[in-house]
């Protein structure tokens, strides 16, 4: 692609992401406010009237809603998310501190996940009405439509309290060991660097079963989406043509996977952006303490610069993600161009 052309097309991209952000700041903002205010909550149940309107002043929500956004406008634009109404510590650093944590169990889980349908929902299509075939798509239905949270449970009464194969949903690490010294934020590697491989073997085991549910709830939709591309690339004329030359069956099955390969790239990448949503309720029931765990916590005790915070990251998370897929299918699919 000439240089000329690659840099509109990316100064387009550039430019919907950042009106995309803008719009969700402005709703964001809006919806926040159109809950109950939490500010009596806040101050207690024994507090005054008085005590009750000091605090609404030091939190700034006795301005109007233009200046209120007028003011986190600007500070957002700087970095500054504010301070949590609950723990008073910066939002930035706390969404800084938990990223990690959710960003180790997107990468393990959307991996498996991703490798596992592609190769199922392949075979499935090549092994068209077969055996296989019919049990993958039933698999793949039962998969697609249990719900998160019940999906969460089910693991840990199967795996943890039945089988005892697993450990508790008690967080990332066993309650008997300490967090190792800060890396990369994954407890795995950073014990491993720490030579603590104690704590390291702890660490993964406490990953298994949310990375598993996270496999499980991005397998099954890929298993799907693969399949029918798979069907559609082998009714085509050009694997017609090379069945026809006698060409390998291998050969064959690679040019189907080459010419399904963008609209894998484009379904993942909308997997990752829907499981972060899905990621806050695996995190919420195998208390992981992490981007998502944080977001739901703070929805449920209404703190608004907690929630605005953690939705403006997701949103910037999306925007970069699609910008990242626009870019990978622009290098391998030369059509595009």
């Amino acid at each position: 692609m000439p240089a000329v052309t690659f840099t509109r097309f990316l100064a387009r991209r550039l430019t919907t992401a950042l009106i995309a952000v803008a719009a969700v700041l402005v709703a964001t903002f809006l919806l926040v406010r159109l809950t109950p205010d939490p500010v009596a909550v806040l101050a207690g149940p024994e507090a005054t009237p008085a005590q009750i309107q000091a605090m609404r002043q030091q939190l700034g929500l006795d301005r109007s809603v233009a200046q209120q956004f007028l003011i986190y406008a600007e500070r957002a634009l700087a970095g500054d998310f504010g301070r949590s109404w609950i723990s008073g510590r910066p939002v930035l650093t706390e969404i800084a501190e938990r990223a990690p944590f959710t960003v180790e169990l997107l990468i393990w889980g959307i991996a498996l996940g991703t490798v596992v349908g592609v190769a199922i929902g392949l075979q499935a299509a090549y092994r068209r009405d077969g055996w296989f075939d019919q049990v993958t798509r039933v698999l793949s239905l039962a998969g697609f439509s249990i719900p998160t949270y019940f999906l969460g449970l089910l693991m840990l009464l199967v795996f943890f309290y039945l089988l005892q194969w697993a450990p508790p949903g008690m967080g990332r690490l066993s309650p008997l060991y300490s967090a190792p010294p800060f890396v990369t934020g994954s407890y795995v590697f950073d014990g491993l660097l720490a030579g603590k491989l104690n704590v390291a073997w702890s660490a993964a085991a406490q990953l298994v079963l949310p990375v598993c549910c996270i496999a499980i709830i991005c397998a099954a939709p890929t298993i799907k989406q693969v399949r029918a591309l798979a069907l559609d690339a082998l009714e085509s004329d050009y694997i017609r043509y090379g069945r026809a030359q006698g060409m390998p069956a291998g050969m064959l099955r690679r040019m189907v996977l080459r010419n399904c390969l963008a609209p894998i790239v484009t379904f993942v990448g909308l997997e990752l952006v829907s499981l972060m949503g899905t990621t806050a309720i695996i995190e919420y029931v195998f208390s992981w303490g992490g981007l998502g765990h944080y977001g739901l916590s703070a929805i449920i005790a209404g703190d608004f610069n907690a929630v605005q915070g953690y939705v403006l990251t997701l949103a910037c998370f999306c925007v970069a993600i699609f910008l990242a897929v626009d870019l990978i299918v622009l290098a391998i699919e030369p059509r595009s161009r």
